[in-house]
């Protein structure tokens, strides 16, 4: 059975990778495909052909799908290449899970997002859906999902309707009482100081090599939730010496373990942000090392790390 769900795919110069997380596309078949590739950067050795070859594995699609591909020819980064790409996938299809090249999901994360994006698709309060749970486990003896005012950009899913309100540069940001509502959704001040540290310095453009912290502010703009799965449903197996940002192999997301998830999904009890979940989210991604370049830490603090996804 083919998935009618479309799923985009983010690529770049890392062919193992892309081979693992095509593989388990492959297993779901979706009837659309819809490819995000980088350019490569000049001056480096080898890396036209890896390009080439994370590329190519694309052409082996042999189901019946149709693939539509938005090659850069050039490199736009970490940051702007993701941002337009999936600007692109929104212009072509009304929802979409997505993935990027180095976060496996399990086979029931497509079922998952598939169920909830027709769930939730005209429902505004809800802007995002993650496979990504970084506790692990949370309430899953009770309900399938609950809802957060963060979710992680490492496998997920959106609508056409939430997306149109990203803004890559950020520009409503300067804005007093838009930092005041943002304050009263995460109704914790520690919470507000961290994000504010890194909007500013988005927002400034101080060393950004990132999309998600946007996507994350035009969430918290709305007051749209996401939904996080009471299990983790991805796992990351990018965090190598030649990533950007997810660079040590023993930082506590790295290859976290997915699980199966069971169906039929059971509801948790209303549509609003499970505090206690946000709170041991950041407790948690605040309490690990920062991935970031030491010189974007060090703007920062010291003491956060970049929560993953946003």
């Amino acid at each position: 059975m083919s998935l009618s769900t479309p799923v985009a795919l983010l690529i770049f110069n890392r062919p193992s990778l892309t081979k693992v997380v095509f593989g388990e596309i492959s297993k779901v078949k979706p009837k659309k495909l819809l490819v995000i590739a980088d350019g490569p950067r000049a001056g480096i050795p080898g890396e036209e052909e890896k390009c080439a070859t994370a590329r190519a594995i694309v052409d082996e699609v042999d189901w019946d799908c149709q693939v539509l591909r938005n090659y850069s020819d050039m490199n736009l980064g970490c940051g702007l290449r993701p941002a337009t790409g999936i600007t692109w996938v929104f212009e072509h299809v009304e929802k979409a899970i997505i993935l990027e090249d180095d976060c496996v999901p399990h086979t029931t994360f497509f079922r998952f997002c598939s169920e909830l994006l027709e769930k939730y698709r005209n429902d505004e309060r809800v802007m995002m859906i993650t496979g990504t749970n970084v506790l692990g486990k949370w309430k899953s003896d009770v309900q399938s999902y609950h809802f957060s005012n963060y979710g992680g950009a490492l496998g997920w899913a959106s609508w056409r309707r939430a997306w149109k309100f990203f803004d890559y540069d950020m520009e409503l940001w300067k804005y007093e009482e838009v930092r005041k509502r943002i304050r009263d959704v995460l109704a914790d001040e520690e919470q507000f100081k961290h994000r504010a540290d890194i909007f500013d310095m988005t927002y400034r453009k101080k060393g950004v090599t990132w999309w998600d912290y946007q996507w994350g502010f035009a969430r918290l703009l709305q007051s749209g939730l996401s939904i996080v799965p009471s299990l983790n449903l991805v796992s990351n197996i990018g965090f190598t010496k030649e990533a950007t940002h997810t660079t040590s192999p023993s930082d506590y997301f790295a290859n976290l373990p997915s699980h199966s998830m069971s169906f039929p999904l059971r509801e948790p009890k209303g549509v609003v942000a499970d505090r206690e979940y946000d709170r041991q989210f950041f407790l948690r991604a605040s309490g690990e090392l920062h991935r970031r370049e030491p010189s974007i830490v060090g703007q920062v603090s010291s003491k956060f790390r970049k929560l993953p996804g946003s």
